[in-house]
């Protein structure tokens, strides 16, 4: 599987996304510095939301084959700026978190849209609570390796 890492504002989904793809018990525990994983890096929400603080995702990503955009579908803002993946040496990928909290396709587009915005043209739509997704996101990383 390649490495990921996932940016994303506080509370959309990052360590949720981590701690599925590495097996591990899912603890909801606020993200305070960047975390490393076997396949997967896990960054602060602040270092998003806050742009003196962009330094630090770039400087992270050197360490990933892939930058994955997280937005949660319930979150009704982007931290992201326009073309924000441009910014990266990497290919970025959009992860669309809590699809499980919504049905309407308008809100789920909203979420598709900032992503595109952001300069994402790969987006998977998972949940860590119901699996919705996350084998085809699993799988793609796996396939990724293979090319």
């Amino acid at each position: 599987m390649r490495k990921v890492i996932f940016i994303g504002q506080t509370g959309s989904g990052k360590t949720s996304l981590c701690q599925y793809l590495h097996d591990i018990e899912s603890t909801y525990l606020k993200t305070q510095q960047v975390s490393y994983y076997q396949d997967a890096i896990d960054t602060p929400g602040e270092f998003l939301e806050n742009r003196l603080l962009y330094n630090a995702l770039i400087g992270s990503s050197v360490d990933a084959e892939y930058v994955g955009f997280v937005q949660s579908v319930d979150s009704q803002v982007s931290s992201y700026p326009p073309s924000f993946a441009m910014t990266f040496t990497r290919p970025a990928i959009g992860v669309i978190t809590k699809i499980d909290k919504t049905r309407d396709e308008k809100q789920i587009e909203q979420a598709r849209n900032y992503l595109r915005l952001a300069g994402v043209k790969q987006i998977f739509e998972t949940s860590t609570l119901t699996g919705e997704g996350l084998e085809e996101f699993t799988q793609w990383l796996f396939e990724a390796t293979k090319k």
